[in-house]
């Protein structure tokens, strides 16, 4: 199973990340968000990664236009639209996306069927809120095009096996503050989620 680890801030951060397995790092550019971190600064730490992984941008209520201009401007290579749209939305974007279900019950998990999707469990605000989805949702389905998110740990993530999921998505589950990474729970997320 792949792994995003989101919420990243700084490079130390990043560079754990992507010793550790790491198949992509999230950046928030939601600046509400503890973890907000400037397109500008996100562009100084993407700049100097190694290639090969991807790099994804986290947007709230922002315009196409606008998500398109900070995305290339920031060195992305994925846009997370973590609001709610549809796709004549996604589809004016011109760049790649990953759209986002905030799920509140197992009828949303087949919004966006046709794309890659993630999905996270519905809270009032956005990201990083810690609340779990039902897995039993999930039984019985094809999840192959589903990136799971939502109140993972490195002591839960292992539960996800079985299910078929493209991939993870974890922030608060391996910080040792918010916007910052504890690396022994950074290696062990991966490590369980990786099944290694």
């Amino acid at each position: 199973m792949r792994v995003k680890i989101c919420g990243i801030t700084n490079y130390d951060d990043a560079m754990l990340a992507i010793d550790a397995g790491a198949d992509a790092l999230g950046f928030v550019f939601y600046s509400k968000s503890p973890r907000y971190i400037a397109p500008d600064e996100a562009r100084r730490i993407i700049d100097r990664l190694p290639p090969f992984v991807e790099k994804v941008g986290l947007f709230v209520e922002e315009t196409p236009k606008r998500i398109e201009e900070l995305s290339r401007r920031s060195g992305i290579t994925l846009a997370q639209i973590h609001f709610d749209v549809d796709e004549t939305f996604l589809e004016a974007i011109d760049f790649p996306t990953l759209p986002v279900i905030r799920a509140r019950s197992p009828h949303d998990l087949d919004r966006f069927a046709d794309r890659y999707r993630l999905v996270d469990a519905y809270c009032e605000s956005y990201g990083g809120s810690g609340k779990r989805l039902a897995l039993e949702w999930f039984s019985g389905r094809d999840n192959s095009r589903i990136v799971i998110a939502g109140g993972l740990t490195p002591e839960n993530v292992s539960e996800l096996a079985g299910y078929g999921f493209y991939g993870c998505d974890v922030s608060s589950g391996t910080e040792a503050t918010k916007g910052v990474k504890d690396p022994e729970k950074v290696r062990k997320f991966i490590k369980n989620a990786k099944g290694l």
